[in-house]
């Protein structure tokens, strides 16, 4: 018996996530013939149906994933959309000598954000003014409004804007409560407009591709994305700070999601993700720009040198709009089959799910991706098609 050329066979990717975040990278893995062990610990979460093998656990089971990869024999592993998780795929290509674009101490800085703030400090990266909090701290010297988050959480889990000096206190204990270590980071309100730029590094060579203006919800869904608008006339400035921040973090290989806020004194760090956006972001930069960010998240993932190639303007305007249900229990969805503009639709509540009311991104019910010959004809497309999209709930089901 003559055996094939282990080099012949298919790539073996370990994804860690099979959630909304995660459906871009799985759709772009799955097209490229990539094998995929998919790991999540809901049974029900969409991205399994694009797994070889599924593989239910916490993305965060640090030991359990590791005899995982062995024991697959993986050739790479990424953890897409999502921030703790990157950590674990670090350390374990690290152990197990396999691949991948970041450090274990890289994927700490990107992924804590106390010391992702030490460190933007260190390397004279403009960002609001922090403090720490530990048990029995006494109040931080915070000027209102404040933001209280947990430096090792994200999706606005521990996550307070506090505007008057008698809820600091609940919203520290409620941060402590949610971190890993049981502090609280406090950092002053930052004013302006909120940005992101999605960008990737190769071989140390950072590439801003796109920028957007990210809408978000009111109170109590502070920080909760409602829309990511490109072009932004903020470009320029987010651009160059993003890149000072990317590069103080060591993040040299690989995607990034950096948030800024632009002040009256210029751009300023709110947080740096080492990793795709949770957003659609990849597929609203190859729809405005034709750069396959996925598949260059694939490639580094697996040990390939990725060419990054250079943005173009393929359209004048792209919208991803986030859609919110009224809270209850989903009965039905309806989807036009005609939505002018919209390059893709994706649910995340299927009949027989619960929505909450809008709090964290976890609440949100699906997203739309639309484009226009111009921004302003974009958001006009992503807004008929937002309302078009009807969720019918329940609303006594509600617990």
């Amino acid at each position: 018996m003559v055996e094939s050329d282990p080099r012949s066979r298919s790539p073996r990717l370990l994804v860690l996530g099979a959630g909304p975040a995660q459906l871009g990278l799985l759709e772009a893995a799955r097209a490229r013939g990539v094998w995929l062990a998919v790991v999540d610990r809901n049974p029900a979460a969409p991205g399994f149906r694009f797994a070889d093998r599924r593989c239910i656990l916490s993305t965060e089971d640090e030991p359990a994933i590791d005899r995982l990869a062995g024991a697959l024999g993986v050739d790479g592993l990424v953890a897409p959309g999502t921030d703790w998780p990157i950590g674990v795929a670090a350390r374990i290509a690290e152990r197990a000598g396999l691949p991948h674009p970041l450090t274990p101490r890289t994927a700490m800085l990107a992924t804590n954000k106390l010391r992702q703030r030490e460190r933007l400090d260190e390397a004279g990266v403009p960002q609001p003014r922090w403090w720490v909090v530990g048990a029995g701290d006494d109040r931080p010297p915070a000027r209102l409004p404040c933001i209280v988050k947990a430096p090792d959480r994200q999706g606005q889990r521990g996550l307070t804007l506090v505007r008057a000096a008698g809820d600091l206190q609940g919203a520290l204990e409620l941060a402590r409560a949610e971190s890993r270590g049981n502090v609280a980071l406090v950092e002053e309100l930052a004013d302006g407009p909120e940005v992101t730029v999605v960008g990737f590094s190769a071989a140390g060579s950072f590439h801003a591709l796109a920028v957007t203006d990210r809408l978000t919800a009111d109170p109590p869904a502070y920080g909760v994305a409602l829309a990511h608008v490109w072009p932004s006339e903020h470009a320029d400035a987010a651009s160059a700070v993003a890149e000072q921040a990317v590069n103080a973090l060591e993040i040299g290989d690989g995607p990034s999601y950096t948030q800024l806020r632009i002040g009256v004194d210029g751009p300023q760090v709110i947080e740096v993700a080492a990793r795709l956006g949770g957003g659609h972001d990849a597929e609203l930069v190859e729809a405005a720009t034709g750069v396959p960010l996925n598949g260059l998240a694939i490639d580094a993932a697996l040990g390939d040198a990725p060419a990054v190639p250079p943005p173009e303007r393929l359209v004048g305007g792209a919208v991803t709009r986030f859609l919110v249900a009224p809270p209850g229990e989903v009965e039905d969805v309806h989807v036009p089959a005609a939505l002018p503009g919209v390059r893709q639709v994706r649910i995340y509540r299927e009949p027989g799910s619960v929505v909450e009311q809008l709090r964290r991104g976890s609440d949100r019910a699906g997203a739309l991706l639309a484009v226009g010959d111009s921004r302003a004809e974009a958001v006009e497309l992503a807004e008929r098609a937002a309302a078009a999209i009807s969720f019918r709930v329940a609303a006594e089901r509600v617990a």
